[in-house]
């Protein structure tokens, strides 16, 4: 197995990760729990994130620091670039209402600058997306969480197990098609049709610190970002033993 190179750190701390529209930090959180400083940067306003923030668009700062060798600072990049383009709930949504192909699609200029970095990095989808490697999928109830969320990881410059994906227990909470299903899960996406209240799609997302609808629906769980972070620490930790 290809290990990663071992990991860049300053001075002895922790090393640094820097998560690309980066959101209100769902992400940012469970990498934090796994062992990273992280610095987020996103195009928007996030006053609830609650780590280091760069207000910036997330492409143009990262080719900036490309360009500075700034970037050699960091030891990891997660990226979430937006989805809205062709993920399963957009495209049908953005159908129906007329839209047609507003969005436009990140995941390849992306890549493509995270390839330059030379740094291992994450690029994170969720389902519906076929632009991505799915080397990584993760779902809520493998860590016992209240919604699903379904999102795939691609990786690049490292590698990790595929963990296996375990039955779920019931339904998502709410209305189908005119008629009403209860379950262990809340759908963390949209307004209305039985949808979770503010405080029950916290709990169930495991982010305590926004209380924003829109950023809760656009977030992962921490609980994903750390196992990845673990397995990529874990990765590294070999890499230095070989």
């Amino acid at each position: 197995m290809t290990h990663p190179a071992p990991i860049r750190r300053e001075h002895g701390a922790r090393p640094l990760l820097l998560d690309l529209f980066c959101c209100a930090g769902g992400a940012a959180m469970g990498y934090h729990r796994a062992g990273f400083d992280v610095v987020g940067v996103d195009i928007r306003p996030r006053p609830h994130y609650p780590f280091a923030f760069i207000q910036a668009d997330a492409l143009e700062h990262l080719a900036t620091l490309i360009a500075s060798r700034e970037i050699q600072r960091y030891a990891f990049v997660h990226s979430s670039p937006p989805c809205q383009a062709k993920c399963t709930l957009s495209v049908g949504t953005n159908r129906s209402k007329g839209w047609g192909g507003t969005h436009v699609d990140l995941v390849a200029p992306t890549r493509d600058l995270l390839d330059a970095s030379g740094l291992p990095y994450v690029i994170e989808q969720p389902n519906g997306r076929a632009e991505i490697r799915k080397d990584i999928s993760l779902c809520g109830e493998m860590f016992s969480l209240g919604v699903l969320r379904h999102r795939n990881f691609e990786l690049g410059r490292w590698t990790a197990a595929r963990p296996a994906h375990p039955k779920h227990r019931g339904r998502v909470r709410g209305w189908r098609h005119g008629e009403y299903h209860d379950g262990p899960y809340v759908a963390p996406y949209g307004n209305g049709g039985g949808k979770p209240t503010v405080p029950e799609l916290q709990n169930a997302m495991g982010i305590t610190w926004t209380d924003v609808r829109e950023e809760l629906t656009e977030a992962i769980p921490p609980a994903f970002s750390q196992w990845l972070g673990v397995a990529f620490l874990d990765q590294a930790r070999l890499g230095v033993a070989a």
